[in-house]
């Protein structure tokens, strides 16, 4: 599988691993799996990438990240209460009022592979705009969120919502500071985010 073998530096993807990093940034992406094409982007924008065969291996990344960071003590900000009822017996500590946390802990709607972004919406974000997240957000996916591009994943919200279509879709993509993103409209003026992906393989 492309994404076993992005991580472990296996099979035959180095070559074209090597290829795809290192071509121009308006250049066309290379005939790629998707989920090999998700790494490589989303390590260009600083993210931090965890991926778990089961949820035993979500649960000893979690607290490798909470055991890293300090964060023992330090409540999560969550508006989705599924992972609420996931996690708290992983002893992950949650609030509901964002400026007591650090850390923002969320799902999301789609991985995009095109850019290496996450797609969400206000099922995760509810009426917040990214700025006013904390600077530390932790995401959980599974791998069949994975799609080719911000179009492909906007069809698949319109075609599982139907006319309830949610409110405010935006994408996390810049995950560290660097001066080509510091003026990147696309990101509303928000901070770059400390971003750590949890990925569950689902398929």
């Amino acid at each position: 599988m492309g994404l076993l073998d992005k991580l472990f530096g296996g099979g035959k993807k180095k070559v074209s691993k090597e290829t795809a990093e290192t071509r121009g940034l308006h250049m066309p992406d290379l005939n790629i799996p998707e989920d090999e094409k998700f790494t490589i982007h989303f390590k260009k924008n600083g993210g931090k990438f965890l991926y778990c065969d089961s949820f035993s291996e979500v649960s000893e990344a979690m607290g490798n990240i909470i055991a890293e960071n300090g964060w023992e003590e330090n409540p999560f900000f969550a508006m989705d209460s599924r992972l609420e009822k996931m996690f708290t017996k992983e002893h992950v500590k949650f609030t509901d009022k964002i400026k007591e946390s650090d850390v923002f802990f969320t799902t999301c709607e789609h991985l995009i592979a095109q850019n290496g972004s996450i797609l969400v919406c206000s099922n995760q974000l509810m009426e917040k705009k990214l700025h006013e997240l904390p600077a530390n957000v932790i995401v959980y996916a599974t791998t069949s969120q994975l799609v080719e591009s911000i179009g492909e994943g906007l069809k698949k919200i319109k075609k599982k919502y139907g006319h309830s279509i949610p409110a405010n879709i935006t994408t996390l993509k810049h995950f560290q500071a660097n001066q080509e993103n510091a003026d990147d409209f696309l990101t509303y003026g928000s901070s770059s985010k400390n971003l750590y992906l949890l990925l569950l393989e689902d398929l």
